[in-house]
Order: C-alpha cells, then structure tokens, then sequence
C-alpha cells in the first residue's frame, strides 16, 4: 500500500467522482464568475469529467479566458493537455470567416466519441452535424473482430445473440441525429466480420451474401436514429423554455463518469 499526498490511484473507484468534485469548485463555479464579470458576449461550456468544450461568441472572450484558465488551474497543480487544447472558429459564421482568410472548410473538434463540424442541412441553413469518431469505430470493429475468432465455432443462434447485443449497444449510444451514415458503415462491416468469421468454420463454406441478409435481419438490429435533436429534448422536459428566459447567460451541462 502506497500513500500519496496529491492526485488519485490511477483506476481508483473513487477517482473520477473525487475529479468532478475538486473540479466542480475548481473550474465550473470560478468560470461562472468569470463570465458574469469579464466576458462582453454569450458563453456556453459543456463539461464531461476532465473533458471540457467552451463556446463563445466573441473571439476575443475566448482568447482572455484561455489566458485566465491557464492561471487558475496552475494554482491547482493541474495544467490544459497541450495537444488537445486550442481555439478555433465553429458556428454558423465560421465557414464564411475562414472562407475570407482563404483557410478553406472550418475546422472540427472531437468531444465525447463524436466528431463535432459546422455542417449545412439541404435547404443550407447551418447545422451542428455529430460523426462517430473513426478512431473509436475501427477500435470497436477490431474488438468484434477478436471476440468473432475466439466463437467462431459456436453455433450461429449463439454468435448472433452475442453480436446482436453488442450492436444494439453501440447504436444506443451513437444513434444521434446526423450520424446515420456512420451507423450504416458500421452495421455493413460487422456484418462482413461475421460473413468472415463463418467462412473460416470450413474450407468448403460458402456463405452468400444472401445468407448473411436473412442471418443480419434476424439477429442485428437496423441502423436507424433513436434520439432528438437536443433542442427537442430539452423542450420536452422544459415546455416553457426559450433561450435566455430568465436564465443566466452562462450555461452549464457538467458530469462526470
């Protein structure tokens, strides 16, 4: 047993609640007080355990608050990871911005295992389009891949049971709206995986890929979108609501794992 007078085990229980806690009073409350005292427009912070996103809407803001953040977590032994902070321009204004300076598409950034971009619906009002991150996909993928081997000779009810509990998973939690393109790669390449795997049960399979449309459709649930836009969301739960009624300028969705 080892004691330490700064930090938490790594992979400790208790670490991600007593990280939240510390950063609760840290950051969240001291951020709070910073917007109602230095910044001269709109604020919007989304922080998940160590994770955190900060909207603005004047650049300017964002640049001081950086400044100001750096500080304030240094007087807490803690400091920004160097490659995965930084500014840049997102928002219905941005492609236009970068398009001016010549910078090309605007730039995107990744939050939660979703790539966040400044996209377009088709009538070309502007949208914030949500894309599972590839990284996190392919990862996803080699894992399904790894565990298909080691079942690869059990019977099939027993393979699609486990696969289709391992999709419908998946899809529970990436099934936002504006990734379906990614929902339906990825059910095609499970579903190649598996195609695969029972090949290799004998040297004189063939499974078709006729097969694996019936075996697909009786075990793997379809890629479709299962959750609201979060406007909708939150006007479920908050009839009443429009923006900024009676609400503070600074807006706060903070958790932890």
């Amino acid at each position: 047993m080892t004691v330490s007078e700064t930090g938490t085990g790594q992979g400790a229980v208790i670490s991600p609640l007593l990280a939240n806690i510390y950063l609760h009073y840290v950051f969240d409350l001291w951020a709070e007080q910073w917007r109602g005292r230095e910044a001269q427009g709109d604020m919007i912070m989304v922080r998940y355990a160590d994770d955190v996103v900060l909207g603005f809407e004047h650049e300017a803001d964002a640049r001081r608050f950086l400044g100001a953040m750096q500080a304030r977590l240094g007087k807490f032994s803690l400091a920004l990871h160097p490659d995965k902070t930084r500014l840049i321009a997102f928002g219905r204004f941005a492609a236009d911005q970068r398009a001016r300076a010549g910078l090309g598409k605007p730039e995107t950034f990744d939050f939660l295992g979703f790539t966040f971009i400044s996209g377009k619906t088709r009538q070309g009002k502007f949208l914030v389009q949500r894309k599972t991150r590839r990284d996190r996909a392919k990862a996803k993928l080699r894992e399904i891949k790894d565990t298909l081997r080691r079942k690869m000779h059990l019977p099939i009810p027993e393979q699609g049971s486990w696969l289709g509990q391992v999709v419908t998973g998946y899809f529970a939690y990436h099934a936002v709206p504006s990734n379906l393109g990614s929902l339906v790669a990825f059910h095609h390449h499970v579903t190649g995986l598996w195609r695969r795997t029972l090949r290799r049960r004998s040297q004189k399979d063939c499974t078709l890929w006729s097969d694996m449309t019936k075996l697909v459709s009786q075990w793997l649930p379809q890629p479709r979108i299962q959750h609201p836009w979060p406007n909708q969301r939150f006007a479920v739960k908050y009839p009443r609501w429009k923006p900024y009624a009676g609400k503070s300028h600074v807006r706060f969705c903070a958790g932890g794992a």
